[in-house]
């Protein structure tokens, strides 16, 4: 007789049922539901995440070539392609989109204290979307080109740690300026935008809920100087100036001064133009915090490429949103275990021992710490990694 968990019964341990049940009951997941509840469908499409698997298909051969474990590992009766097809089409996106963000909670106060290059006491955030393609033939929802369908994926997120404090799923027409429409601005914060996100109205609803923005400007903007602030030019900082919008609706949109920061990049040998509502800290700091964006283009890099969220295994619209919320908590859920279990290796690696150890009865610390770091960085130093 076997004794043990399975790591993937392990892995499970770390997510909260209790909390899990009341999003599906918020949702009435369960109604005339018999058999494959909302629990189920988490853990096939869980096990479908971390083990790469390429269709319902493939989930339902693999699962059932363990048949004797599955009961250990959570499972409630058979595993069934069209069972499963079926729960990914009807059942409310929502559950799983609640359920991640309870471990976006968890997750964002363990990572609360870690560095991310800039020393800054306030909460920062990178805002920026992802456009998944897909065939509009097969998501004829996902409008975007005439003949080209897509979901965006606007993610906020937290440096600390690269957790995605808020992720918004759209068809592809949506511009992402209208994001901001549906944020709450947390006060004190600062939301570090690129300038496909420059409206001067939606910029001023930051800056009137006492939150601060960084942003490029466009090569076009017009303002007029009213003063300008000594500057070490060897740090990178060409000139900080405190400015006033020109031009009759920007000055109605944004009636308050502004900040222009002009940064010369020494490494990448670009010239950057900042505008910030923040007239307290360093340009060097506001200029630092612009560089930290580029943690939100490796975490869409490293999701697409990591998790399975570019093809789909279902073609309604509730089915795309459920895998992807789903990813997200497997994703986050590997963060946290990250965490608590004080491992020093890189999601990709502790991604990748998941997958082929699932079904094996060791102790999950064990199993993720057989292999050192320091011997895989010369394989893996082409992948992209988080939190090394």
């Amino acid at each position: 007789m076997e004794i043990g968990k399975t790591i993937f019964a392990q892995l499970m341990d770390f997510i909260p049922v209790y909390e899990f049940q009341k999003c599906v009951q918020r949702y009435n997941g369960h109604y005339k539901v018999k058999h494959f509840s909302c629990w189920n469908q988490f853990l096939c499409m869980a096990f479908a995440q971390l083990t790469y698997r390429e269709s319902l298909r493939d989930i339902e051969a693999c699962l059932r070539s363990a048949q004797r474990r599955l009961y250990h590992m959570g499972f409630r009766g058979n595993v069934s392609r069209n069972t499963l097809a079926h729960a990914n089409q009807i059942r409310d996106w929502r559950i799983y989109a609640d359920f991640a963000q309870i471990l976006i909670g968890q997750a964002r106060r363990l990572y609360a204290n870690d560095s991310f290059g800039v020393e800054l006491n306030q909460t920062a955030y990178a805002l920026d979307s992802t456009t998944i393609d897909l065939c509009l033939s097969l998501f004829p929802w996902a409008k975007f080109r005439a003949h080209k369908g897509a979901v965006k994926l606007h993610t906020l997120l937290d440096p600390r740690g690269s957790i995605p404090s808020l992720v918004i799923i759209t068809h592809g027409k949506v511009h992402d300026v209208n994001i901001l429409d549906q944020l709450i601005f947390e006060p004190g914060a600062f939301y570090i935008v690129d300038r496909g996100y420059l409206d001067f109205d939606r910029l001023y609803a930051i800056h009137q809920a006492s939150a601060f923005f960084v942003i490029r400007a466009k090569s076009n903007f017009r303002f007029r100087r009213l003063y300008s602030r000594p500057v070490d030019k060897s740090t990178g900082v060409q000139s900080d100036q405190i400015v006033i919008l020109e031009g009759f609706y920007s000055r109605k949109a944004y009636p308050d001064k502004l900040r222009r920061i002009r940064y010369c990049d020494t490494d990448q040998n670009k010239r950057f133009v900042f505008l910030t509502n923040n007239l307290a800290l360093s340009a060097l700091t506001i200029a630092q915090l612009f560089q930290c964006r580029w943690q939100i283009e490796i975490f869409f890099k490293w999701i697409k490429q990591h998790l399975r969220i570019k093809a789909f295994y279902g073609t309604t619209e509730n089915a795309v949103k459920t895998q992807i919320w789903i990813a997200i908590t497997v994703y986050v859920l590997v963060a946290i275990i990250k965490k608590q279990l004080k491992l020093d290796l890189s999601l990709y690696t502790i991604l990748q021992i998941l997958s082929v150890t699932l079904f094996e009865k060791t102790p999950i610390l064990e199993a993720l710490s057989v292999i050192q770091p320091q011997k895989l960085e010369r394989v893996l130093r082409n992948q992209l990694t988080l939190f090394d």
